[in-house]
């Protein structure tokens, strides 16, 4: 039961926001919903090229007779959403229609009850999913903020790399500003670092080069004009 906690003379309550239901597995807040339109959106407007799956919060089904879970990302390469989705066998990610779990599944942390380095783990071990990464921005479970598993024989074990080779991409811890809010932000990387740009990120890029590329000509007009050449007439 919410408990109300008064906060003026005029008897004015209001839920005592320690006691409400903020996230849990089916409900985002801010931040991890922020998160996850990142890590999706920036796989889609990079890997063109590539035939994979990414989706947030879609069910998996990995076993006959056991419920789906629900990983914050997945990601599942050289696959791809049949083309009626709307048909109850195609809404999901069941495993034996694909042929094959997702390489990387993925967890946000935001509080304690999600067992992420618990049964979680098992789950994903059990599935054979290559990667398990969980994220824990706010150290719920301990000090490391990033844990990293890969997939040896039928166990996962802890690693310190961030490289994900066998799907050619890593995840990095970055600072910067996305969908203007500053922050710290996990993102794909390549081997060298760099991060996966975002739709808006390479737009912005491509204006910037185009910027440079009208400074140089404007520069090299100019140029031209001082040594008494006309440029309109090359």
């Amino acid at each position: 039961m919410v408990q109300e906690v008064l906060i003026n003379d005029d008897d004015y309550y209001v839920p005592d926001a320690s006691q409400l239901v903020t996230e849990n597995d089916t409900l985002d807040n801010f931040a991890t919903s922020k998160h996850k339109r990142l890590l999706i959106g920036s796989l889609y407007s990079t890997l063109q090229q590539q035939t994979f799956l990414a989706a947030a919060n879609v069910g998996i089904y990995h076993t006959d007779g056991q419920p789906a879970i629900v990983p914050d990302i997945f990601l599942s390469l050289d696959v791809q959403v049949p083309e009626n989705w709307w048909e109850k066998q195609n809404r999901c990610y069941m495993v034996w229609r694909f042929g094959k779990p997702p390489e990387v599944v993925l967890e946000i942390v935001f509080n304690k009850e999600g067992d992420e380095l618990g049964k979680k783990l098992k789950i994903y071990e059990q599935m054979r999913a290559s990667y398990y990464i969980v994220y824990d921005q706010n150290q719920q479970l301990g000090e490391k903020v990033l844990h990293v598993y890969e997939l040896k024989g039928r166990r996962y074990f802890e690693t310190s790399e961030n490289w994900l080779e066998q799907v050619g991409l890593g995840v990095t811890l970055w600072e910067g500003k996305f969908e203007d809010r500053r922050d710290t932000w996990l993102r794909w990387c390549y081997q060298d670092g760099n991060v996966l740009s975002t739709g808006d990120e390479r737009a912005e890029q491509e204006r910037e080069r185009a910027e440079q590329a009208e400074e140089c000509t404007q520069l090299l007009v100019d140029r031209l004009r001082a040594m008494g050449v006309d440029p309109d007439t090359l």
